[in-house]
């Protein structure tokens, strides 16, 4: 592992939490010229989900940090004008299409690896790529059908032969329509000065570390290289080219890295208090947001319902810098459903009644509804506050 040089400037807990919280987009003066692809670029990477509770996690992720920004608006700054495509990065995201050759290691990777247990019979690959050169852009479906009529892993020839071609690079992802994958031809999908895998595996990964150290502010070792799903030995051959800086952070008991334009100024401004969500890069990896903010987050979506302490997609409340508690929500109507609510104490009562009534404004409910909370003595000064 890479060691840390000496001196490095010391940061408090916290310092570094202020950082993060500025390097995210959540304090200070929120960029609204720049936007959704402003966020977008920034973060260099917004997960997509298939869940969709109030909104979908890549509607949910400018809104944290802009406010009301309208859905519409929201799809229209990604997948308009190329402005975007979707890849593998922290997991299946949204990427801002500047990133697309600081890809190439990956999809250098994919084109050497075993093609899993999908056999694809001889000429179905060309076929696709034909088809889309004639018709495209077009879903799985468009190209001959996404399943076969058996279990839900039982993809059509045509869509394991499109997916080969998504990870190769011959095919991009440019949206999500209906939530359905819409595919094109990489010539055609991506502006000529960026369509090329020139770059060496070491140059992307540099870029790529570089961004993440960017987009977090300061992390150890393994949250730099979590951001872009990268190996701890990839990251350790190139921290030291990649412009990040050594610190070392109270309370950390492992070496961390900065950017260092973070280090320049102090963070100040206002604090955004908002609902998260729970695939937020901000509380991506559960050991950084439990050392940064002493706030255990985890996805129950998976969980057997009996076995669920938050509920099904807990949306983190973020108020004043802090994690201060939780809200399963729910739809019915123009009722926002507050399911399951957990606070951490009585003064994170009156942000959650700002940040629901802020998510219902939004996605067009005109009323709060409290079924549960974890201190049934805050339920009456929750639900005044919500009036």
């Amino acid at each position: 592992m890479t060691s840390l040089p000496s001196p490095a400037t010391a940061l408090s807990a916290d310092e570094a939490r202020r950082i993060v919280l500025r390097a995210q987009g959540f304090l200070g003066a929120p960029d609204r010229r720049s936007g959704v692809r402003g966020v977008l670029r920034h973060l260099g990477s917004v997960q997509l989900d298939t869940i969709s509770v109030l909104a979908r996690s890549h509607e949910l992720v400018p809104y944290a940090r802009l406010g009301a920004v309208g859905r519409d608006t929201v799809e229209e700054a990604y997948w308009t004008q190329t402005h975007a495509f979707e890849y593998w990065s922290h997991a299946a995201c949204i990427l801002p299409i500047e990133e697309w050759p600081h890809f190439a290691f990956r999809r250098r990777a994919y084109r050497t690896r075993p093609h899993w247990h999908h056999d694809l019979p001889a000429g179905a690959y060309d076929q696709v790529i034909k088809q889309l050169r004639a018709e495209g852009p077009l879903t799985a479906t468009e190209l001959g059908g996404a399943k076969n009529k058996g279990e839900w892993w039982d993809w059509s020839e045509s869509k394991i032969a499109v997916e080969r071609a998504l990870m190769h690079g011959e095919v991009v992802c440019t949206e999500r329509r209906s939530w359905k994958r819409v595919y094109d031809l990489a010539e055609r999908a991506v502006p000529d000065p960026l369509l090329h895998d020139d770059l060496d595996d070491a140059e992307c990964l540099r870029r790529l570390v570089r961004q993440a150290g960017e987009a977090l502010g300061v992390g150890t070792r393994a949250d730099i290289a979590d951001y872009h799903r990268l190996k701890g030995e990839q990251f350790d051959a190139v921290v030291a080219d990649s412009g990040l800086v050594p610190v070392t952070v109270q309370g950390w008991d492992k070496p961390a890295w900065a950017d260092p334009k973070a280090l320049e100024t102090t963070p100040r401004g206002r604090h955004r208090t908002t609902l998260l969500s729970p695939f937020d890069s901000l509380i991506w990896e559960r050991a950084r947001t439990e050392r940064i903010f002493g706030f255990t987050h985890r996805l129950e979506a998976y969980v057997p319902k009996p076995k669920r302490i938050h509920g099904y997609f807990a949306m983190p409340l973020l108020a004043g810098g802090r994690l201060l508690g939780r809200v399963d929500p729910a739809r019915e109507g123009s009722t926002l459903v507050a399911r399951q609510v957990s606070l951490d104490s009585p003064k994170a009562v009156a942000p959650m009644a700002q940040a629901l009534l802020e998510a219902a404004s939004w996605v067009g409910c005109d009323s709060v509804r409290v079924e549960r909370m974890n201190r049934p003595e805050l339920t009456a000064d929750l639900v005044r506050a919500l009036t």
